[in-house]
């Protein structure tokens, strides 16, 4: 059953052919609906954005983001200069909120095709200055780096903590992980869980750190994220399991940055693994202590990423060796 909340556009809402639960009409302040649906169930609502007090406002919007499951949420858009303008679109992009059209076909759609991150994503623009790097003089956006792992285990816990660790010098940042616990083991009050549901808010409440790092884990659209790193450890069972599991993985992740993670492959024989599994490496980090305070391949990394403030270090040619050739059985 759903929900419709009208005000300037009552008429046009009242045409829609859809069974209806509740229905309210007028102006309304948005604790007031937060108060009302909050833990009312509901399979959508429709709401007029002219029902809301100070709509206009995105802080207005922000609130109702925190407090509602904005994937159930259809936003009928006011024809005005204001909410048709990208800053307006972005900012709800930024707070979860995807579900928004400005016409009755328009919310007739979503009720059967509700929009993710990756259907608006083209709205959602990415602000890095013309040599690649975080533009540091827009402080109030937010690079969002995920990473997952391709491999099992192959380490982006403690990945996106070192990330972290070496970031915070330069930058305001925080880590969220996606449907794990894990974090709690450091014990890091800048690192916190959070749900696949929740993240769009989480990362909504965090849009004034420069850096958001997010362990994806099994979260099923990175496209919310700005990069994504991809984890590999290359060792021959991890890579024989990877194959088996899916002969094709490297080629879908042709164009994406794959990192190789507590390897023991030199810089050298990188071209040998790259000619191998037919994947561009985009870095190869070595097995690492993570209670050094600083590693320079972590800032090698982040570097390369695009975070200009972090000194690139020089990689360790001492790497140990192994053989490469035959690795990939499947």
């Amino acid at each position: 059953m759903n929900v419709i909340i009208a005000n300037k556009y009552r008429d046009m809402l009242n045409t829609l052919d859809i069974e209806v639960i509740k229905s309210l009409e007028g102006v309304y302040d948005v604790t007031d609906i937060v108060n009302e649906f909050s833990n009312f169930y509901f399979d959508r609502m429709i709401l007029d954005v002219t029902a809301l007090n100070d709509y206009n406002n995105i802080d207005t919007l922000q609130k109702l983001s925190i407090n509602l499951d904005m994937a159930k949420v259809i936003l009928l858009l006011d024809d005005n200069d204001e909410s048709s303008s990208s800053q307006y679109l972005y900012k709800l992009i930024y707070m979860g909120i995807y579900n928004f059209t400005r016409n009755l076909e328009g919310v007739r759609y979503l009720l059967q095709n509700p929009n993710s991150y990756r259907d608006v994503a083209h709205i959602h623009n990415v602000s890095v200055n013309s040599e690649g790097y975080v533009d540091d003089s827009l402080s109030s956006n937010t690079r969002v780096i995920g990473v997952k792992n391709l491999t099992e285990n192959a380490g982006s816990t403690t990945l996106v903590y070192m990330m972290m660790k070496h970031l915070e010098t330069n930058y305001s940042v925080c880590a969220l992980e996606v449907d794990k616990r894990d974090f709690l083991y450091f014990d890091d009050k800048e690192m916190m869980s959070t749900t696949s549901a929740d993240l769009p808010k989480e990362l909504m409440k965090r849009r004034n750190y420069n850096v958001v790092l997010i362990d994806l884990n099994n979260y099923s659209d990175p496209a919310i994220c700005n990069d994504v790193i991809y984890l590999v450890e290359p060792s021959i069972l991890k890579l024989n399991k990877l194959m088996k599991r899916d002969r094709r993985v490297f080629e879908k992740h042709h164009n994406d940055k794959i990192v190789l993670n507590k390897s023991n492959i030199s810089d050298s024989e990188l071209n040998v693994f790259e000619y191998e599994s037919k994947a561009k490496i985009f870095y190869n980090m070595p097995s690492l202590d993570e209670r050094k305070e600083t590693n320079r391949e972590i800032n090698g990394l982040l570097s390369k990423l695009g975070f200009a403030k972090q000194s690139y270090g020089a990689e360790d040619d001492e790497s140990s060796k192994n053989k490469l050739l035959g690795m990939f059985k499947f």
